[in-house]
């Protein structure tokens, strides 16, 4: 049974499903960053995955990233899978701005996170909510 590990539930806020993943947003206004967990349970690694959630994962991946890249016209995405804190697979996909805190540098550990104001993470569902629809299923949380 799938469960959210409880670093990324401290860490997160919910904006949703793919038919796959839960579509997290970080708690740090420092950045747009979007975290996608696929929704298998006891999977760290890419290749545990069954081969048809491989392909679904890149294709949600590669739909938010285009998404995103639009939304918050991002001069470059990052994207990438870790685990070397939270051992649960997840995607990162980071927008990046050439005048954010970090730039040019990684998001990780570079400036102390800003929580979100519930304004601000209103905007972000209502922008999103204006671009995903296919698919997609808007959870509150």
């Amino acid at each position: 049974m799938f469960a959210l590990d409880s670093r990324l539930e401290q860490d997160t806020l919910t904006i949703g499903d793919f038919p796959l993943s839960r579509l997290l947003l970080s708690n740090d206004s420092n950045y747009p960053w979007f975290i996608l967990v696929p929704r298998r349970a006891d999977i760290s690694e890419l290749f545990q995955l069954e081969a048809a959630d491989q392909q679904q994962l890149w294709r949600e991946t590669t739909l938010l990233a285009e998404t995103l890249k639009d939304s918050f016209d991002a001069d470059k995405l990052n994207v990438a899978t870790l685990g070397n804190v939270v051992s649960q697979l997840h995607m990162h996909v980071i927008v990046r701005k050439r005048e954010d805190a970090a730039w040019p540098a990684p998001v990780w550990g570079k400036h102390p996170a800003r929580p979100y104001t519930a304004e601000q993470v209103a905007a972000i569902r209502e922008r999103l909510r204006l671009v995903l629809s296919d698919g997609f299923t808007f959870l509150e949380g």
